[in-house]
């Protein structure tokens, strides 16, 4: 199976887009692209599972068995009923979509083991020497349980843009685009799934 060349070049940006290391514009293309692709919708939803459960500690790492399992009962399963001369081709399309998903897996990983290899400043604890934060920056630790859809859409809805993290505990640091850090943390802390809201920097 070959994809179309968009599709092609959404799977190619997905690892970078989720890490954020994407140049802007790429990140752009993207969301206007998976606004007119099921296919690839599907394929980043998976993508931002599988960062975020590289994200868990170990304890609460997913079993790998699991997930061949799911595959290869995904592949196992019976064809709808269709005229012999397309049969061996359908082993040859679910081979080649494996395949494909198996890649696409492997460039997640990649991509986030790129990440993680960063230079060390890009993962400060919150006990380290750190330089100065951005002007209302918050130091927020999200349950490690919490999905990946629903950090974004609090994220979203408090109008709050992630700039650093997770560092060592799980932090992220985030700037809040029109409320005032001392409100933004405010509806952070009573918000479900946050285990920490702090401001980066003291009040002055």
């Amino acid at each position: 199976m070959t994809l179309p060349n968009g599709c092609a070049r959404a799977w190619e940006a997905m690892p970078w887009v989720l890490q954020g290391s994407a140049p802007r514009e790429q990140g752009d293309w993207l969301a206007r692209h998976l606004a007119e692709c099921a296919d690839c919708r599907v394929e980043f939803e998976q993508q931002s599972r599988l960062q975020l459960a590289l994200s868990l500690p170990p304890e609460n790492a997913p079993d790998p068995g699991v997930g061949l399992e799911r595959l290869l009962a995904r592949l196992d399963r019976p064809e709808p009923e269709q005229a012999p001369p397309q049969r061996a081709g359908g082993w040859l399309t679910r081979a080649l979509v494996a395949a494909v998903l198996l890649q696409a897996v492997g460039i997640g990983t990649l991509g986030v083991k790129l990440w993680s290899e960063r230079p060390v400043a890009a993962y400060r604890t919150l006990s380290q020497a750190a330089p100065p934060s951005a002007p209302g920056a918050i130091h927020v630790v999200p349950d490690p349980g919490m999905k990946l859809a629903d950090w974004n859409a609090l994220l979203h809805g408090l109008g709050l843009r992630v700039i650093g993290g997770p560092n060592d505990v799980g932090a992220y640091t985030v700037v809040p685009a029109g409320d005032s850090t001392g409100d933004a943390v405010r509806r952070l802390r009573a918000a479900p799934g946050i285990r920490l809201a702090e401001p980066a920097s003291p009040a002055p």
